[in-house]
């Protein structure tokens, strides 16, 4: 089992603390049954390093992991991890996170590039990505909260104060989704065409709140994949069952 990141260093109060879910995706991106599929997407010596984002980081444990990681997970230490958050003290706490997981493997690390402050990816140039990873706000939810004004564009550093209430909303950011805890996820499930590179995948986590197999099939009907090609979906990780459900899976998306 590989160790996972330390994050003692992470405020909790202003970032999602690593739960269940976050650790599911560490099981799941070392799996027996995941690496040698990572493995095989980007042969080493034969292929560019592939550059792996994940939106959404928070503690940035997941992106340190495959950080540190990146040989026994992708059969190469060259990889380029790069994070994308709303949150600027998530943004911190992954560059933290990932330095510091880096740093005690150096053998088997490969290149962590930054956390950069951004709704999803809508700062990225298009099809760069070759492994998406997003955990993101599941959670059914009547509303989408939005950033608190006093930590938008540096709002915080300009000297605006971090308030009780604005710890709860960036809290609140980082669980709830919307219509059936759908409203970001649909946003970055539509994206995927024009996110991912033509050897792309994403793991995306969802809840049994999540209709996860409406989902699938969804995804498994979008058009531009490619000529030749079709969107794959295939849950590859669960936590379990509870009541006949599985509570939190983990999906691969792919073209083939």
């Amino acid at each position: 089992m590989l160790p996972t990141p330390t994050t003692s260093h992470v405020p909790y109060s202003l970032v999602y603390e690593p739960a269940e879910d976050s650790f599911l995706l560490l099981d799941t991106l070392s799996s027996p049954s995941q690496t040698p599929f990572l493995s095989s997407l980007f042969p080493p010596a034969t292929t560019p390093p592939p550059l792996i984002l994940e939106i959404g980081p928070g503690s940035g444990v997941v992106l340190a992991f495959l950080t540190a990681h990146a040989l026994p997970i992708f059969s190469r230490s060259d990889i380029l991890t790069l994070g994308i958050d709303i949150n600027s003290f998530a943004c911190s706490s992954t560059t933290t996170t990932s330095l510091l997981a880096a740093s005690s493997h150096p053998t088997t690390s490969g290149h962590f590039l930054g956390c950069l402050q951004g709704d999803l990816t809508g700062c990225l140039r298009s099809k760069q990505v070759d492994v998406l990873v997003f955990n993101p706000p599941y959670v059914p939810t009547e509303e989408l909260p939005t950033l608190p004004a006093t930590l938008r564009e540096g709002g915080k550093e300009k000297g605006g104060k971090v308030t009780f209430e604005d710890e709860s909303k960036l809290l609140e950011l980082s669980y709830a989704g919307g219509k059936d805890g759908m409203e970001t996820t649909d946003r970055v499930i539509d994206s995927l065409g024009e996110v991912l590179s033509d050897r792309g995948v994403a793991y995306l986590l969802l809840c049994a709140g999540n209709k996860p197999e409406e989902v699938k099939q969804r995804i498994r009907g979008m058009g531009n994949a490619g000529e030749g090609r079709q969107w794959k979906a295939e849950t590859v990780g669960t936590s379990g069952r509870q009541a006949g459900w599985e509570k939190l899976q983990i999906v691969r998306i792919w073209r083939e």
